[in-house]
């Protein structure tokens, strides 16, 4: 009789270990595509963490520019991504990939991208640029960010619409953009940069957009969540999440601001995750967990 219980115990083991490896198999593997810009570093940690710590799913980080993040999603290698700015930034992207993506509509309102400089400057146009005296003050440059980025093309039209000819567009990257911004405003010099918000740079430093009459860069945007084709059917409650994931310009400041404070991504989306569960748990309604 002890050796048949022996026997049945034995096999429940077997059976839960058996249920446990499958449980453990089966975790959704997604892949989310993102540029280096800190908004969408800020935005795509936290539904990582959401993903990981609510959904259970194991997730990639793919960064990369902003062509390749829509060609990945268009293509499959990528399961989605939240850093579509749209209408106008990413427009020549989404022209491109619009039909073999799923756009899951805005996650942030309110956006806003522009030449931008510290507020203690006496110029409030871009038409103030042409002046050759303030051209030799920035030492000729606006300074920008990675030549793929969607940003970079308004101030390339805008040289050209304002015939800012004294200037020249400086490629970077987001970082050494920010690092160049904080360096000329500690010590009261000029600069001009391609600016956008949400940014953290404007909740550290006193800065203004300079005015745009020509309209060059059009009017405020919104951060738009695109996915694969075939998502919905493939990860119903990633496509469920990812549908349901909004939040604010002031909840992305906060995330980004614990990151320039020195936080990693990883910790300060965990950080805004855990005091923000009102929101976290209307992103996962209807999602059985």
């Amino acid at each position: 009789m002890k050796k048949k219980n022996i026997g049945v115990f034995l096999l429940v083991i077997m059976m839960i270990a058996v249920i446990a490896g499958c449980s453990s198999s089966s975790k959704e593997k997604v892949k989310l595509a993102y540029v280096a810009w800190d908004s969408e570093i800020a935005s795509t940690y936290v539904v990582k963490e959401v993903l990981e710590t609510k959904l259970g799913a194991t997730v990639e980080m793919l960064q990369v520019d902003a062509g390749p993040m829509w060609a990945g999603v268009a293509d499959g290698s990528a399961d989605g991504m939240v850093a579509a700015w749209l209408p106008s930034t990413h427009a020549a992207y989404l022209e491109k990939y619009g039909a073999k993506i799923e756009d899951l509509g805005a996650n942030l309102n309110g956006t806003k991208v522009g030449l931008a400089v510290p507020a203690y400057m006496d110029i409030n146009s871009i038409e103030d640029l042409k002046n050759s005296d303030m051209a030799a003050k920035l030492n000729n440059r606006i300074i920008g960010i990675e030549p793929g980025a969607g940003i970079m093309t308004p101030p390339e039209k805008a040289i050209a619409e304002y015939d800012l000819s004294d200037n020249t567009l400086l490629e970077s990257s987001s970082a050494a953009m920010a690092q160049e911004l904080q360096k000329a405003y500690d010590n009261n010099e000029p600069i001009v940069v391609t600016g956008w918000t949400p940014h953290w740079m404007f909740a550290n430093m006193d800065l203004k957009y300079l005015e745009d009459p020509k309209g060059v860069y059009g009017a405020d945007e919104q951060i738009h969540t695109m996915v694969r084709q075939g998502l919905k059917d493939d990860m119903p409650n990633v496509y469920k999440f990812l549908d349901q994931f909004e939040w604010t310009a002031e909840d992305m400041a906060k995330v980004m601001i614990e990151v320039q404070g020195g936080k990693s991504p990883e910790e300060a989306a965990k950080t805004w995750v855990e005091s923000n569960p009102d929101k976290v748990n209307a992103w996962v309604a209807g999602i059985e967990l």
